[in-house]
């Protein structure tokens, strides 16, 4: 992988700050803001680093990276989602239409049956037909169940009755693919939170989760996206797609700090294998060496 254009503006910044130059925490806050971390969190953190190079009297570029590494690491939160067998676990995909929604559904049903699962996906993006027809798709491919309804039915009658096929089997997890029409806000909002009080009364206690999948390489845009599903619905984990990418940036950084939203998952590729554990520690490298 390239070195990432973060990591080539930090090689250059510990020349300035070998020279003294107090332009070396501005410069620093600029950088960090262009690498998709928020203003916020970015004035925080270069502020934090400086009282710590301070306090320590650290001068070493290797010292003031680490500093640097635990601050961000501080800020990074991660989940493991372990659904139990016995229950009726529902997760709920959210996200903008294009994010990804429907191929991560497919690849955590993938990844749950290869551990066992019993695992039953729910088209509930019933506006968008070409959404039914690809998770069913992808269900046919994968040898695990779809519940659908027909075009334009409601999405919470489909939660329901693949919690109700859940359940009759004795247990199972639930992935509802959701529409994301972010142009529509208000109705989409609606329409999320019946889909919400639905998933809540059919999935076993704590067995309820909301996933937003979000586009690691869009930034700021996706912090603009987990904010407003957020704000709609609550959200508990994300799934951060397009992460084989050298474009990815803070939004982990940004998701965990700003929104307290730990990361479950990162997908890495097209094939349904190519996703894995999101970890804090191989993001932050990545992060800052490339």
């Amino acid at each position: 992988m390239a070195k990432s254009s973060l990591a080539q503006k930090l090689a250059k910044l510990f020349g300035l700050y070998k020279n003294k130059n107090e332009d070396f925490f501005d410069e620093l806050t600029d950088s960090l803001i262009e690498g998709d971390i928020g203003a916020k969190t970015a004035y925080e953190i270069a502020e934090s680093l400086e009282k710590l190079c301070r306090e320590k009297h650290l001068s070493d570029e290797e010292s003031i990276k680490a500093e640097l590494k635990e601050l961000l690491l501080s800020y990074v939160k991660s989940v493991e989602l372990v659904p139990r067998k016995e229950d009726v676990s529902v997760y709920m995909f959210l996200g903008v239409n294009g994010a990804g929604k429907t191929t991560s559904a497919a690849k955590l049903a993938r990844w749950y049956t290869n551990k066992g699962h019993s695992v039953v996906l729910a088209a509930a993006d019933t506006y968008r037909a070409a959404a039914i027809e690809q998770l069913s798709y992808h269900g046919e491919k994968l040898g695990v169940r779809v519940v659908s309804h027909q075009h334009g039915a409601d999405p919470s009658a489909v939660v329901f009755d693949a919690a109700s096929a859940a359940a009759a089997k004795g247990g199972g997890l639930v992935i509802a693919d959701t529409a994301g029409r972010l142009h529509n806000k208000e109705n989409l909002v609606r329409e999320l939170q019946k889909i919400d009080r639905i998933a809540a009364q059919k999935a076993s206690a704590g067995a309820y989760k909301k996933l937003i999948v979000l586009d690691a390489t869009t930034g700021q845009n996706a912090m603009r996206q987990a904010e407003v599903f957020h704000e709609a619905v609550g959200v508990d984990a994300a799934v951060l797609t397009k992460y084989d990418s050298t474009a990815k940036g803070g939004i982990a950084v940004s998701l965990g700090r700003e929104l307290g939203i730990p990361v479950a998952f990162v997908c890495t590729g097209e094939k349904y294998d190519d996703i894995e554990l999101f970890s804090p520690e191989k993001y932050v490298d990545e992060f800052l060496e490339g």
